[in-house]
């Protein structure tokens, strides 16, 4: 019986020491890089609908980027208050035809059911097409990744997206994968609100890389 105790005790302190030695290989790396973002210097836009943009596919991300020190501007098609789907209300620092791509490190496409306004929309496509060809990070959420898909954007590149909106951006060339948060390149696409945590430090993270 005392042999049974011993053997024991040894197996418990040899599976604390094993359990230790885990985490500071796994998971110490993975806080002390989290811990080292600084984004202090860099400028985002998050493009909005005017009406029924997702209050957390805005403000989760917003709130994020801010925290490491990004400079978070918010544009839309106008710059009276623009009300959310759940009822949040902001006002737009600029219109939309006033991005200048170039002053920007990220550009995000924001969700919700309004977010439809951008899918046809010429300047969005604009900016969406000058993002790629200025080497920008270029992302988008729930619906919005379809006003990528049809600015041409996501041809050949693996996205996500809301999944009643799957066969809008398979139709226009994107490789559809059906995950909560997609990378590929500087392209990150997200698939609704319950995603918005992760793409918002997705996106944190890839500006970090890049700076």
């Amino acid at each position: 019986m005392k042999k049974k105790v011993i053997i024991l005790i040894f197996l418990i302190i040899v599976a604390i020491i094993v359990s230790s030695v885990l985490f500071m290989f796994y998971y110490k790396p993975i806080k002390k890089i989290e811990e080292g973002i600084n984004l202090s210097g860099l400028k985002v836009v998050m493009i909005i609908a005017e009406k029924d943009f997702r209050d957390e596919e805005l403000q989760k991300p917003k709130e994020i980027l801010e925290k490491y020190g990004a400079k978070v501007i918010i544009a839309s098609s106008t710059t009276n208050i623009a009300t959310g789907m759940l009822g949040m209300k902001i006002k737009p620092d600029i219109l939309i035809n006033e991005i200048k791509v170039e002053e920007y490190d990220a550009i995000i496409f924001v969700g919700g059911s309004g977010a439809s306004q951008y899918w046809n929309d010429p300047i969005a496509h604009s900016i969406a097409k000058e993002a790629i060809k200025k080497d920008k990070i270029l992302c988008a959420i729930c619906i919005a990744p379809v006003t990528l898909a049809n600015a041409g954007v996501l041809q050949g590149k693996k996205a996500t997206v809301w999944p009643s909106e799957a066969e809008r951006i398979k139709n226009m060339g994107a490789i559809y994968t059906g995950a909560n948060v997609e990378i590929d390149g500087k392209i990150i696409t997200a698939n609704g609100p319950a995603a918005a945590e992760e793409f918002g430090e997705a996106i944190a993270k890839a500006l970090a890389y890049k700076k």
